[in-house]
């Protein structure tokens, strides 16, 4: 076990030292359409880079041709 130790007392000192940073300790959670908010012009940037668009509709198109005309 003491091979974790280490990196448990990096990531306590870490978290002592972002409060000690911010001034306060943040508690509770951050509300859902924050989140969405936060993570979405990403998530966008990685679709148009990596392709993720086209792919998305080719399979829409997929779904529609099996749905019928």
């Amino acid at each position: 076990m003491s091979q974790y130790e280490g990196g448990t007392q990096l990531r306590a000192r870490a978290r002592a030292f972002a409060v000690f940073a911010s001034g306060s300790r943040r508690s509770g959670r951050r509300h859902p359409l924050v989140a969405v908010a936060m993570v979405l012009p990403l998530a966008v940037a990685l679709a148009l880079l990596f392709g993720g668009v086209q792919a998305v509709v080719a399979q829409a198109s997929s779904v529609a041709g099996m749905l019928g005309p």
